[in-house]
């Protein structure tokens, strides 16, 4: 439980970190525990992290400022092990160097220059360019689905760690704007929710904005429908040549013609035996 004075300051951070935010970070404390707090970091541009959205938490200790608090970033970056504390200067990893009158904006400044750099430290991982921003362009579904499929578990433990495979429940309940943003980008760019990955045409045939007109109009009425077929056939015939459509009764005149034909010249066969 907080104490009066980690109530009192955390209070006033919030105020200002809502009115002035630092660039590239938007951060709020828990409704349930003011001690909890979830940032988003937007991956700045120029990096490989360019417009991801990185969702992590701070655990404050009670007597905070005195002591730091603990850093987590659950979404998969490329940079950090998901979910795990981070040791850096700023985190409880080294509550002597901790300065009280350091704020949460400044913490989450010191990570974002962190993150952005190439140093290494407990909770750290390497990744090339190319796979960050493989990671930075699944952001959005892996904070809106928990990485799409509700059975894993990335095995974290401690006070606010993140379980991968929650489905998004606890991203949805501390960022609801956030996820209706992000179901909506997923539907825009046919994201597949359980694979983060495209739809492709090959697991949805492709239909021209005309025929994906008439599934929207699947309750239209049978004139309409009629019209549609009718139409279709007749565009059908169109596009066949002359011959095409007429090859059956040039066949079957040629075979009458031919029958004709044979009967004329047997009668004159027989007109001259006689």
């Amino acid at each position: 439980m907080a104490t009066p004075a980690a109530t009192k300051r955390l209070t006033r951070e919030y105020a200002t970190i809502s009115k002035s935010p630092p660039p590239y970070i938007i951060a709020h404390p828990s409704e349930k525990n003011i001690l909890e707090w979830h940032y988003i970091l937007t991956g700045p541009p120029d990096t490989p992290y360019d417009g991801g959205q990185y969702w992590g938490t701070l655990m404050f200790p009670p007597d905070y400022p005195f002591a730091p608090p603990a850093i987590r970033m659950h979404t998969p970056s490329g940079r950090f092990q998901p979910s795990t504390r981070l040791c850096l200067s700023i985190s409880d990893f080294h509550p002597k160097s901790f300065n009280p009158a350091w704020e949460v904006s400044t913490i989450l400044t010191g990570l974002l220059s962190f993150m952005t750099s190439e140093e290494m430290t407990t909770g750290s991982v390497r990744a090339s360019e190319a796979e960050r921003k493989l990671f930075a362009q699944r952001t959005r579904w892996w904070n809106s689905t928990g990485g799409g499929s509700k059975a894993q578990n990335n095995g974290s433990r401690g006070a606010g760690a993140i379980k991968a495979g929650d489905g998004g429940t606890k991203f949805r309940a501390e960022w609801p704007e956030l996820d209706e943003e992000n179901q909506t980008w997923m539907k825009e760019k046919r994201i597949n929710p359980q694979t983060g990955l495209p739809i492709t045409s090959s697991s949805q045939p492709h239909c021209s904005p005309d025929m994906a007109g008439l599934r929207k109009r699947a309750n239209g009425s049978a004139t309409t429908v009629g019209a549609v077929v009718q139409q279709g056939q007749v565009a059908r015939e169109a596009g066949q040549s002359w011959l095409g459509r007429n090859k059956w009764r040039i066949v079957i005149g040629t075979l009458m013609s031919y029958i004709i034909v044979a009967r004329v010249l047997g009668d004159g066969s027989l007109s001259t035996a006689a």
